[in-house]
């Protein structure tokens, strides 16, 4: 636990030496949340102020699931220079050093649910489900994007290019986001994308968040979404660690 929380504060000065690491976060909501709600907003909504109760949660699981990626590009950028060659001549548990890296990402993700919280609250946007139901969406979209970023960090473990590794990430992470509910309904869709859209498991997610938000039950989704964090964690977890102490 020592070492992890050592970690965890090296992955948090590196945001204080270089805090443009932090401009993803605070850029990408913004500027997402100001082009959906103003240009489309009529359009798909049929006014910004209906609109923006419809795209806040989105958002919110968009600009976190995205992040995401830089976890294993960051990761990969240390394992080029050499940093990871470092660590393993510690006597530590190399699961410390993936795990604490993880903390410092789990910073970045919190901030970035706060931008888009705060954003949405100045357009607009009022939940239903108060402050109790807000921490909960945030709650379980920061479970789902920790246990995402164990696989973002297999990745990089085994890639070990982290041109190639943010490339790839990004290629699975925005069709995901862009062919699911998170800007329109999907009975609004053709009939072939709404299939697709209805078994995204990004689609599940915000349609848990936008419940809790909501006040209302986030039903068999949420049960679903639980699992699918247990299962990423519970596979990919032990594939990373195992990786790197295959490249010691």
């Amino acid at each position: 636990m020592t070492a992890t929380l050592a970690f965890g504060g090296r992955a948090l000065k590196k945001f204080r030496r270089t805090p443009i690491q932090l401009l993803d976060v605070a850029v990408h909501p913004v500027v997402f949340t100001l082009i959906f709600s103003f240009l489309f907003g009529g359009a798909v909504g049929g006014s910004i102020d209906a609109y923006i109760g419809y795209l806040v949660p989105g958002i919110l699981v968009m600009t976190l699931l995205v992040t995401t990626g830089t976890t294993g590009a960051a990761l990969s950028v240390d394992i080029a220079t050499g940093v990871y060659d470092r660590f393993r001549t510690l006597s530590i548990r190399p699961g410390a050093v993936l795990t604490g890296a993880l903390i410092g990402d789990l910073v970045r993700y919190a901030l970035a649910s706060v931008v888009v919280i705060v954003l949405g609250l100045a357009l607009g946007f009022r939940p239903a489900g108060g402050v109790a139901g807000v921490l909960g969406a945030v709650l379980l979209v920061l479970l789902f994007a920790v246990s995402l970023s164990w696989l973002w960090t297999l990745l990089a473990l085994t890639i070990k290019t982290p041109g190639a590794v943010l490339a790839l990430t990004q290629a699975v992470l925005y069709p995901l986001s862009f062919f699911s509910n998170i800007f329109t309904t999907p009975a609004t869709l053709p009939g072939w994308l709404q299939a697709f859209v209805d078994v995204n498991p990004v689609s599940h997610l915000v349609s848990a968040v936008r419940a809790l938000m909501a006040g209302t039950a986030p039903g068999a989704s949420l049960g679903w979404l639980l699992l699918g964090c247990a299962l990423l964690t519970a596979v990919f977890a032990p594939l990373a660690v195992r990786r790197f102490n295959a490249a010691g």
